[in-house]
């Protein structure tokens, strides 16, 4: 049973996600105002244990907080991990925090989050193409959840090098990311039971197998090696898995 508070937004005000649910042209996937809408229930019925993720990625956001830093959430979306970090955050804690997203729209539904929840922290949000490279400074804490696999792997060394660079030192880039297997057998195995738990939420057919087409040349994932000597190449002196299921992994990474 899904839990209706993911994301602090009632089930009663959030959409379900029907965008693949009918015969459609093919085309990209992108971040516009219809993924927007239905954001926050396509992550719950799409991602594996997305909600303990998020609790995972604040408990560990938490250890690396530096008083008067900044964290980063890059590829914000609707700034549910901001929630998600400052209600385990010590209320005293002087932290700012900036969401960057290449969407207007996830970010309009962002503020309008923030807003409501009347967040009390400084916070800015900056519109974004994270392929062009981001300003980073004076951060603690850098997240990118379920965000550099979107990033054409051209641009992603000199992407996660610049993170390094605006991080303090002591500082965590803590990374969410959909992963290919060690081998083709075991690339084939864990999607099949990936497409199994999206069966298993609520999707069909139909609606996987447009959704595949969508993301085939936006989304381009790394195996777990690959990732790890990313980061290790941008700079990061220690980088650890926190949370592994089948095609999912969590990295964090410290400078």
């Amino acid at each position: 049973m899904s839990d209706p508070q993911i994301g602090t937004r009632p089930a009663s005000t959030r959409r379900r996600d029907q965008i693949f649910a009918g015969a459609r042209r093919a085309s990209d996937f992108d971040f516009g105002r219809e993924t927007a809408e239905v954001f926050d229930d396509m992550l719950e019925r799409s991602v594996p244990f997305y909600t303990e993720m998020q609790s995972m990625v604040a408990d560990l956001a938490v250890d690396f907080a530096a008083e008067g830093s900044s964290l980063y959430d890059l590829g914000c979306s609707t700034c549910t991990s901001f929630l998600a970090v400052d209600d385990v955050l010590p209320r005293d804690l002087d932290l700012r925090f900036v969401g960057v997203d290449s969407s207007p729209e996830m970010l309009e539904l962002g503020r309008k989050r923030l807003e409501e929840a009347r967040f009390a922290r400084p916070f800015e949000l900056r519109h974004a193409d994270l392929n062009q490279g981001v300003e980073v400074a004076n951060a603690s804490v850098v997240l990118m959840l379920l965000t550099l696999q979107f990033v054409r792997p051209l641009y992603r060394d000199t992407l996660v090098r610049g993170i390094h660079a605006g991080m303090r030192d002591q500082g965590c880039l803590i990374l969410i990311e959909k992963v290919l297997g060690e081998s083709s057998l075991f690339n084939r195995l864990f999607i099949k039971h990936y497409y199994d738990l999206k069966r298993r939420n609520g999707y069909t057919e139909l609606e996987i197998a447009q959704k595949r087409e969508a993301l085939e040349n936006v989304l381009v994932p790394y195996r777990i090696a690959e990732n790890q000597e990313l980061l290790r190449r941008a700079g990061f002196s220690q980088v650890d898995i926190f949370f592994k299921w089948y095609n999912f992994c969590g990295i964090i990474a410290t400078k």
